[in-house]
Formats: C-alpha cells, sequence, structure tokens
C-alpha cells in the first residue's frame, strides 16, 4: 500500500509485538547513499570556491595588462540620460570564473571561462528609436543593474527586453546591429508585441504579482477591464516567458549557466527545462515572497510555483523569503520541505537565501572624483549649520514615503529646537506615471511637504526639500557623502540598496542609518542600523531624534559594523557565490541521478513475459491500479482516497491477465479486506491485504499469516487516543482495522497536523502503551520480505505448482522503507548477509540453482518442502524473526527459477527506488498492462 507520510499506524508483528509506525518529514535520502563513492561535501566544494575566487581575483589584481576586449564590455559613446550612472562607468561582465567537468571538479580558470546568461525583464539598456533603422540606447535604471553593476566574475550576456515595441522586422534587425555593435553581442534583445507587453508586464506582473508579493493583494476583477482578465493576463505571462524561452535556447551554448530573474519569469525555467533538462538553471527572486496564506489567493499559484521548481536553484535574498516559499510549496503543493530545498519525487529543488550587494568599490573611489568632491563643497556650504536627513527612493506606494514625512513633522513638533537645525532631502524618482493610484500617491506626498513647510519654514529656509526626478551617479554619491542620518522606512522591500550606498559613502562622516525593518537590508545591517516599524510614525520620530543626537563613539561603531558588511559582501560575490551554488547542485543532482532507476523497457518486458511459461505479477493497488489521486489537498481527493477504486481502463487488460493460466497476479495492499474485495472478486487472483496480514484466492477464504496468539488488548486504549486527535485537528481521520489502527493527518493544516502527531505520539509513550511490548519504527513498511516469503508458498502450494516461477514483474508506489519487496526477488542479494542469520538448507531438499548462492538462499527461503522451525526476514538493518507455518510442496521442486533478465521490480511515480526501474505514473501502467495482456 502507497501511505502518506502524514500518518501514524499501529499494528502488531509477527513477534507478538505492536508496531508503532509514523512517518515523519523525510531528510535528503540521497546523503546516505553507503554505495556512492566519497565526495565532498556541499560545504567543501563552496569553501573550494570562495577560495579558487579570491586566488583568480588576486592574480587579476597583479596582471600588468589586460587584452583590450576585456577592459570594457560596451562602448563608451553610449549614451546616458536618466540614470545615475555615467558612460564612464557602465556594466562590465567579463568572466573569470571557470567551469565544472563531469567530475565537479573545477577546469583551470586561465584556460576556461563559464559563460552566465542573465536573463531579465529587461535590457541593461532602453532603446529609443530614431528613424527606420536607427536607435539611441541608454542605461536602464533598476535594482538589477545596480546589483551587477562592475560583476567581472562571468563571461555574462544579457537578454531582457528593450522597453520598446518594434513590430517591423526592419526595426528588430536595425535594433540587434545597434547592440552588437556597441555592446559587442553582449545584450541580446527579446521582442514582444505590444498586446503581450499590455497583458504581461502592465497586466499580470505589474497588476497582479507585484502587488500581491508586496502584501497589497490582488485586485477586484471589475478594476481588470483595461487588462481583460486573470486567466487572459497569465496566458499572456506564460506566452512572454515562452518568448524569453526561445531567445535563450537560440543563444544557448553546452555548459552555460542560465540565470533567471524576477518576478516577471517565474515561467522560464519550466520553459527551459522542457526543451532541456541538462541545463543549468537558477532563478532569483528581488521582491519579497509572501506568507503561503497570501500567495494562496492567487489563481495560478499551482502552475507558478511548479514551474520555478524546475529550476536547479531557486534564491531570495533574505531566509524569510526562501521560508515563505518552502511553506507555500509544503501547504498548496503538498511536497515535503527539507533543510536543503524542496523535494518531488526524489527531484530536489535547492532553496537558498543569497543578499544582494552592491558595487561597494565604485562608490568609494567616486568620493575621490573631482567632480563628487566640487558637489560636496557646494552641498556643505548650502546646508551650513544644518543636520542633514537624506532619503532616497522611488516615488512608490511601498517605499513608506508618506510615513517618512509624517514622521518627521511628528519629530519637528516634540521638537521645536531643532526646526532650523536640521533639513530633509527627499529624492522621489517617478515610475509608472501613468497609473492613477501613483499620481494620486504624488499628489499626496506634494502636499504633506507643503502643508510641513509652510508650518515650519521660513523666507530663507525649509525643513523639507523635495525633488521628483533622480540624481546623477556623481551627485549622488556626494549628498550620500554629506548626510547625517539616512532614513529608509520601506513598507515592504525585497532589499533596499540605497542603504548599502549611503554606507558605502559614509567612512568619513560616519553617519547614522535609520532603516525599515521590513526592508530586506534590514536582516543584514540591522545591528548597525536603528531599526523602525515604519507604520509607527512616533516611534520613527523618536529614531530620528535619537540619531540626531547619538554619540560619535555609537556612532563609528554602528558605521563600522555596517561598513564591514557591506564592502565584503558585494554584488561579484553575490553572483559568484549563486552561481558557485548552482554548479555544487548540479553535481549534486549529478550523483542523485545515478540512483535514479532508468524508465522500464516496456517491449523487453512485454518480449520476456511472451517467452516464459510460469509468470508471477505483483501489483500495488493504491496509485497503481487506482485513479491518479490529487495530492492537494482539496476536499474530493479526500473522500477519494479514502475509497479507492480500480482504474476502468484496467478492468479488462487485469481480466484477461487473471484468466490466463500461466500468469499469476497478485495484488498487494495495506487497505483492509473489504476494500480488497469490492474492488477484486470478480478477478482469478490472490490478494494481500492489511500489509499482508490476510491473505487469500479470490475463489476461496481469507487466511490470517499472523500468530494466533497475538494480544491485541491496547487496542481500546490507543482507540481512544486517536479519536481524541481526530476531534481536534480537522481534516485527519482514523481508521480502525483488523490488525491495525491508523491516524492520518495528510490532509490537515502542515505544521499543525505534525505539532498534533507529536503530541498523540508523547501522549501514547506516557500513557496506553507505556508499559506494553512495543516498538516504534520511523517510517512505514507495507509487506515485509518475510511475508512475500509465506505468501510466495501458500500461492504455490494453493496451485499445485510443478515448474518453478521463471518470470516476476513486481510493479507498486512504495516509500523508501517498504520497498524491500524490490529487493527479495533479485538473483544478487547483498551476499553481506551474515552466515549466522542465513537459513539453514534442509538436506533432503533438492533446488535448480539459478544464480548466486544470496538467490538460493531466498529460493530455500520460499519452499516448504519439509517443516522448519524457524526462518528469517532481512528488512533493513533489522532482523526480524517469524513463526512459519508448514506448507507441503512435492519433493524436489523449486519454488524460484528466475534468471536476472527475467526479473523486472518498477516503482510508479517514485523518482528515488530501490527498484530496477520505474514508470511516470499509473496510466503507464495501464499500457504495460494492456501490452502484456495482447501478449498472453
Amino acid at each position: 500500500m502507497s501511505i502518506s507520510s502524514q500518518e501514524i499506524c499501529i499494528l502488531p508483528n509477527k513477534n507478538n509485538l505492536a508496531l508503532l509506525q509514523t512517518n515523519g518529514m523525510p531528510g535528503n535520502l540521497y546523503n546516505n547513499c553507503s554505495n556512492l563513492p566519497a565526495t565532498p561535501t556541499r560545504l567543501e566544494r563552496l569553501l573550494r570556491e570562495r577560495e579558487l575566487r579570491k586566488y583568480s581575483k588576486c592574480l587579476n589584481d597583479c596582471e600588468a595588462e589586460l587584452p583590450s576586449s576585456t577592459q570594457d564590455c560596451f562602448s563608451p559613446d553610449l549614451e546616458t540620460s536618466t540614470c545615475w550612472f555615467n558612460d564612464e562607468e557602465l556594466l562590465e561582465t567579463v568572466s573569470a570564473s571557470r567551469s565544472l567537468n563531469d567530475d565537479g571538479e573545477r577546469l583551470d580558470f586561465r584556460t576556461s571561462k563559464q559563460r552566465l546568461l542573465v536573463v531579465a525583464n529587461r535590457l541593461p539598456v532602453s532603446a529609443v528609436r530614431h528613424g527606420e533603422d536607427s536607435w539611441q540606447l541608454e542605461m536602464s535604471v533598476g535594482g538589477l543593474v545596480t546589483a551587477l553593476l562592475g560583476v567581472k566574475e562571468f563571461d555574462t550576456r544579457w537578454i531582457g527586453w528593450a522597453g520598446v515595441n518594434v513590430p517591423d522586422e526592419i526595426g528588430q534587425k536595425a535594433l540587434a546591429k545597434a547592440l552588437d555593435e556597441k555592446l559587442m553581442q553582449r545584450c541580446i534583445p527579446v521582442f514582444l508585441d505590444e498586446e503581450v507587453v499590455h497583458q504581461y508586464y502592465n497586466g499580470y506582473c505589474n497588476n497582479i504579482l507585484w502587488p500581491l508579493f508586496h502584501y497589497i493583494g490582488l485586485p477586484q476583477e471589475d478594476r481588470l477591464a483595461t487588462t481583460r482578465s486573470f486567466q487572459s493576463q497569465f496566458d499572456a505571462y506564460k506566452k512572454a516567458n515562452q518568448l524569453f524561452a526561445d531567445v535563450v535556447n537560440e543563444h544557448y551554448e553546452e555548459g552555460d549557466v542560465v540565470w533567471c530573474h524576477d518576478y516577471h519569469l517565474m515561467f522560464l525555467p519550466k520553459c527551459l527545462k522542457e526543451r532541456n533538462s541538462k541545463m543549468k538553471v537558477g532563478w532569483f527572486l528581488h521582491t519579497p515572497f509572501p506568507s503561503s496564506e497570501i500567495h494562496r489567493m492567487l489563481p495560478s499559484r499551482l502552475e507558478l510555483l511548479r514551474s520555478v521548481l524546475a529550476a536547479d536553484l531557486v534564491g531570495f535574498h533574505t531566509y524569510d523569503y526562501a521560508r515563505h516559499f518552502v511553506s507555500a510549496c509544503t501547504r498548496i503543493l503538498g511536497l515535503e520541505g527539507t533543510p536543503e530545498g524542496v523535494e518531488d519525487q526524489g527531484k530536489l529543488t535547492r532553496i537558498a537565501a543569497f543578499p544582494v550587494g552592491i558595487d561597494s568599490e565604485r562608490f568609494i573611489k567616486a568620493l575621490e572624483l573631482p567632480e563628487v568632491q566640487d558637489h560636496m563643497k557646494v552641498l556643505k556650504q548650502r546646508f551650513a549649520g544644518r543636520k542633514v536627513m537624506l532619503g532616497v527612493d522611488r516615488l512608490d506606494m511601498i517605499k513608506g514615503i508618506p510615513q517618512k514625512i509624517l514622521a518627521f513633522e511628528k519629530f519637528l513638533e516634540e521638537n521645536p529646537n531643532w526646526c532650523n537645525k536640521v533639513v530633509l532631502l527627499q529624492i522621489a524618482v517617478p515610475t509608472r506615471t501613468d497609473v492613477p493610484e501613483y499620481q494620486k500617491l504624488t499628489s499626496q506626498v506634494h502636499e504633506i511637504v507643503g502643508r510641513i513647510n509652510g508650518r515650519f519654514g521660513s523666507l530663507t529656509a525649509v525643513p523639507i526639500h523635495h525633488l521628483d526626478r533622480s540624481l546623477d551617479f556623481h551627485e549622488l554619491c556626494a549628498l550620500y557623502a554629506v548626510t547625517d542620518v539616512a532614513l529608509v522606512t520601506s513598507l515592504r522591500d525585497g532589499m533596499n540598496l540605497v542603504s548599502y550606498e549611503y554606507v558605502a559613502c559614509q567612512e568619513s562622516k560616519k553617519g547614522v542609518l535609520i532603516l525599515s525593518e521590513f526592508a530586506g537590508a534590514a536582516q543584514s545591517l540591522g545591528a548597525g542600523a536603528i531599526l523602525v516599524n515604519p507604520w509607527n510614525v512616533t516611534e520613527v520620530a523618536s529614531s530620528i531624534g535619537y540619531a540626531l543626537n547619538m554619540p560619535a563613539d555609537e556612532r563609528e561603531k554602528r558605521h563600522h559594523h555596517n561598513f564591514k558588511h557591506v564592502i565584503s559582501h558585494t554584488a561579484q560575490e553575490w553572483a559568484a557565490t549563486f552561481v558557485s551554488e548552482l554548479n555544487v547542485t548540479i553535481v549534486e543532482a549529478q550523483l542523485r541521478t545515478r540512483q535514479i532507476p532508468p524508465p522500464l523497457p516496456i517491449e523487453v518486458a512485454v518480449d520476456r513475459y511472451s517467452c516464459l511459461n510460469n509468470r508471477l505479477l505483483i501489483l500495488g493497488f493504491n496509485a497503481t491500479l487506482t485513479e491518479p489521486v490529487d495530492t492537494l489537498g482539496r476536499k474530493d481527493s479526500q473522500i477519494n482516497e479514502w475509497e479507492p477504486k480500480l482504474r476502468p481502463d484496467l478492468r479488462e487488460p487485469l481480466r484477461k491477465l487473471c484468466d490466463d493460466p500461466k500468469t499469476t497476479v497478485l495484488v498487494l495492499s495495506g487497505s483492509a479486506r473489504n476494500v480488497l474485495d469490492d474492488n477484486f472478486s470478480d478477478y482469478n487472483l490472490w490478494l494481500a491485504a492489511e500489509n499482508g496480514m490476510f491473505l487469500r484466492v479470490t475463489t476461496g477464504d481469507w487466511m490470517t499469516t499472523m500468530p494466533e496468539n497475538l494480544s491485541m488488548e491496547w487496542v481500546d486504549s490507543v482507540k481512544n487516543v486517536f479519536e481524541y486527535f481526530t476531534d481536534r485537528t480537522p481534516r485527519s481521520q482514523f481508521e480502525v482495522r483488523e490488525t491495525s489502527l491508523i491516524w492520518n493527518y495528510k490532509y490537515s493544516d502542515v505544521e499543525f497536523g505534525r505539532l498534533q502527531a507529536r503530541d498523540l505520539l508523547q501522549h501514547l509513550w506516557t500513557g496506553p502503551i507505556s508499559n506494553a511490548s512495543l516498538d516504534v519504527v520511523q517510517g512505514r513498511r507495507s509487506v515485509e520480505g518475510a511475508a512475500i516469503d509465506r505468501i510466495l508458498g501458500e500461492i504455490v502450494h494453493n496451485k499445485g505448482m510443478k515448474e518453478p516461477i521463471d518470470y516476476v514483474l513486481c510493479i507498486g508506489h512504495f516509500l523508501t522503507k517498504d520497498e524491500d519487496i524490490y529487493t527479495f526477488f533479485e538473483p544478487e542479494l547483498p551476499s553481506e548477509v551474515p552466515a549466522s542469520v542465513r537459513p539453514q538448507v534442509p538436506t533432503q531438499v533438492r533446488t535448480s540453482i539459478v544464480g548466486s548462492r544470496a538467490a538460493l538462499l531466498m529460493k530455500q527461503n520460499s519452499m516448504s518442502a519439509v517443516e522448519q522451525n524457524k526462518s528469517y526476514a532481512i528488512d533493513g538493518d533489522t532482523l526480524h524473526s517469524m513463526v512459519t507455518d508448514r506448507i507441503s510442496l512435492q519433493e524436489g521442486s523449486s519454488v524460484l527459477d528466475l534468471q536476472a533478465n527475467d526479473y523486472f521490480s518498477c516503482s510508479v511515480a517514485r523518482k528515488r527506488s530501490n527498484s530496477r526501474y520505474r514508470l511516470q505514473s499509473s496510466d503507464e501502467v495501464v499500457t504495460l498492462l494492456r501490452e502484456l495482456a495482447d501478449h498472453r
């Protein structure tokens, strides 16, 4: 039986003991593979990567001269206008990275470079058309451009939308040519038509995803009139992501790392992996990822989560965001979260936090430039005798600009002596000026600023200087350098690099940073900054007063802590760390892939089946012969799982197989007897119910395989405990079977269910089973090898077999601890089974020996020509003894005469398995059984 991980089962074992069984959250299954060669740990690999990067940087710094092609990746005559960066400090993307070989070892960085394809919604440049075939290129403003500015670790190519609609082929070719000529093929455009941009970018990205990820919520349908509906926007979103994927595939070279960025491209990892499953794909989110309770409101929540999970590595700015993502996958998709990430059928997607940084050296060196010094001199003269407070934000709803200004007003009200001694400079960069909500925000900010200046200002001075525009890079650095207090009051922010830039420019003045606790940077700079809740105006006002009056020694200590972090956690280090982690993740995935069974060769299995005369088919029931069950926690799927039904399209092929005199069919399940009777009473086959405790051929009566003297006195007391926790755990259930009790909390809230399970176990141990002879086993066993041994002997005895079984096909969806059934029939049984526990071979039994000595052991373990007192079944590392029944069999015969190529063990919908082969789903089981039925 395939049983969920959210289940506690109590049942007796063959030693007159009761087994208390529970499935907890699995860890990394591949970490303890004893048959894997010794390999470096993840930490060892990452530390080696870090040292190699330092060594490479040191050598690069010592190079006397570099080839001219490595000096600038962009043309120096590239025009810039509305940007903080000048044309001499554009993005350089020459890589010094190395690629991994097949064994996960680094190649010499001097002879190889790893290409990095950075895929983002926008290119680091915007294009303005002048005429039919002429384009002007301008640097774009954005967090990603700021973060990657100056990264020189990789041979980087940028893929993205140029920010302009180019419907004609002539214009597209002209733009591509302009990018090639001026940017040395470093920027590759993606062309989107106007309708797709409207629905994808203005609609789904900005109208749905962005508000949701910033806890603003979803708009009402009637507010989507200009962008149609949720579904039409999502269709455009998928179409746009596919267009990005097409461009990536066109320029992809083997060994490239593809780094997808932000919520605009959540569907891209899936598109890329569907085309090339070996592609190295990482995805990074630059915004917050909301709580699962927020994310579950999204109509397309399932598709987006699964699409992101197609990536090999998923990165976030902070641990909180990563934790929210894992929680969403657990609660919404029903997947298992591990300390390493999210696991789905053996495929592990690594989830980790990578706090982004800035090119701190660029800001530090800029302070020495003459033009910056000139700006600083002017600012010092302009605000002489006054403390300078600074805010630099996009004019956005999440930046908390009104809250910041209101807090400053509160401070002036409470401290009137500061009215002529402090000034707030607020730089508000306009954004989305055509959106009514942003127009309303702009008016609101202007109104508050005007009121405060009118209230606290004079003819010669005002307390707030507000600018609705951006500053160039030199002006910005000068402003950072002369500021005494920086005020960042984001209501919700992915990271906020303004705080980093301010710290980088404060080595001389050592100003104070007031930082919102809702900004991602608070987790990195929180120790040196003053953390505030921007919604609490009184708290922010008090923090302003504390910062302005802070002693010099405390300012220096706080600044030293933050400055050390900013100069060590740079954008270059961020990018290098992410790609290194991605490379290591790929190596580990390759190691895990070696443990994934290959697909079942159906033609070979069918061919061997048709050639042999005494065939045994062992079939699991749940998730193998049943209809697929929705694992997402829906009520209808819960009902369906309680009452599993045989797939209608399996009835005919199963009947043909059961009627074949050369074939014996056995259905194994943990389900109760009545469930199997309801589904299979009309077929001529064998049924094993309740984990092998009961057995019957459908033409006969049920028989039990457990000892008659088993004590079940514990059942009533345990049943009372199960009832208690079922009443207090919504959507849980318990089931009373003849030999076991099961409490299932699969459909309960994940975290609450686990807490309840922990309390239930504790209550059982301190109460009903405290003095009972019980074993606690972590995990869930369906059928022990010993049970198969007894079942097999009973089948041979009942059918009066004169020829040994020469073909076995075993198919099921079993958990890892259930899979001893797969190894039971292996001709090459592990030879390290201690001789002291091997069953003795009766001298009067003759066998036809095939395979290894271990195979002979299993054959003899299945025979009962004479009465044996004891036999043993190896289950993992535990040795269980059992009393066997006397089963007569004609002397001189053998139960098994099985060649290695006539045994097919196959897991269903499980990539991690001990079986020889795998089938993707129960649909492939249908295909296989139909083929077998047609080749009888």
